[in-house]
């Protein structure tokens, strides 16, 4: 008789799930069905250097003591999905969302934000979320974890606003009632 402990396939769920948030992450609709996302997934051993991260960003001054609890948190996580846009403007002639009366001005501007692409994110992160909530998976969608993935330049140079969001499957959500 053969007895599969929770324990043994905790990690495994919790990587399909991230799976399947990556793909509701890129299925999302987008503006003119352009696709600036970056999406990976990243585990422990990652994760702690994220976390290692924040809080010397803390140390070394100019972000908030919440990073440090952040840390906290993301290192009770088993796997955390990164979502992540570059700026890349969608070509349309008289938006001026940004702020720039059209895209040609705002790309004088590079590290400036598209709203398309900040939106695109946004609703990405919301499709992800939605499969983690179906799936019963605590999760927090966390700036400050994302905060360090772009100072160590994990998903790459052109990827300038970044979120990241952890996953656990315990008794009591360690992102919730946070200190």
């Amino acid at each position: 008789m053969k007895i599969i402990s929770e324990a043994e396939l905790k990690k495994e769920a919790l990587l399909d799930v991230a799976k399947q948030m990556m793909i509701a992450a890129r299925t999302a609709p987008k503006g003119r069905g352009i696709d600036n996302l970056v999406i990976a997934i990243i585990e422990k051993e990652t994760i702690a250097i994220i976390a290692s991260k924040m809080k010397e960003m803390v140390a070394n001054g100019g972000y908030s003591e919440f990073f440090i609890r952040d840390a906290e948190n993301i290192l009770l996580s088993e796997v955390m999905l990164l979502l992540g846009t570059k700026i890349n403007p969608i070509g349309l002639k008289q938006c001026g969302l940004c702020g720039f009366p059209d895209c040609e001005t705002k790309n004088q501007h590079p590290d400036h934000p598209c709203s398309f692409n900040t939106g695109d994110l946004g609703i990405s992160i919301g499709s992800a979320v939605s499969i983690a909530s179906d799936c019963r998976v605590d999760n927090r969608i966390m700036f400050s974890a994302g905060k360090a993935v772009k100072e160590l330049n994990l998903l790459g140079n052109e990827v300038k606003i970044i979120y990241g969001i952890p996953l656990s499957a315990s008794s009591k959500s360690p992102f919730f009632d946070r200190k």
